[in-house]
């Protein structure tokens, strides 16, 4: 005999429509954070990258966001992470920010973008364009040569 809607035998799971599909149960974000002084090289240094991608690697571990990918240019950084349905991405970007800011000295730019990967768009594409940067800029010859680059390797390394 089937449970009707009424009797304490059927329990129908509810879920918070107010909220947008992502917002439950999370999303990856290909984001840009620009330096405030565009043009100059504020990054690419051995101590200054050091410290952004320790300060990300350990974002990764408390898992406050799984980053698949960062990449540091002169003056800006990408990246592709992925948050928590509850969590804000302005407010976890932020926080990297003002870490960023006391611990490598980078002046930020007040925002940053970001754009959600939708279930038809390829990672892969993303994470290309991403690395492929470097050389588009006339910075590095190969997307392999370019030092200033974290990706899940990277990480699973750094946290052994």
């Amino acid at each position: 005999m089937r449970a009707s809607p009424r009797s304490k035998a059927f329990i129908r799971r509810s879920l918070n429509h107010k909220i947008h599909f992502v917002g439950r149960f999370g999303a990856t974000y290909f984001i840009t954070i620009c330096c405030r002084e565009k043009g100059c090289n504020s990054l690419c240094h051995k101590q200054i990258s050091k410290e952004i991608f320790k300060t990300a690697t350990i974002y990764d571990d408390r898992q406050l966001w799984y980053l698949q990918l960062m990449l540091l240019m002169p003056d800006h950084l990408h990246a592709l992470i992925s948050i928590d349905g509850d969590a804000s991405l302005s407010s976890t970007v932020g926080n990297f920010k003002r870490a960023t800011s006391k611990f490598a000295s980078v002046e930020w730019q007040r925002n940053f973008f970001d754009h959600r990967l939708r279930c038809d768009e390829n990672f892969e594409e993303k994470a290309a364009y991403i690395r492929n940067n470097p050389v588009r800029a006339g910075l590095a010859m190969h997307e392999e040569k370019w030092p200033y680059v974290l990706d899940r390797t990277g990480i699973e390394v750094a946290v052994r």
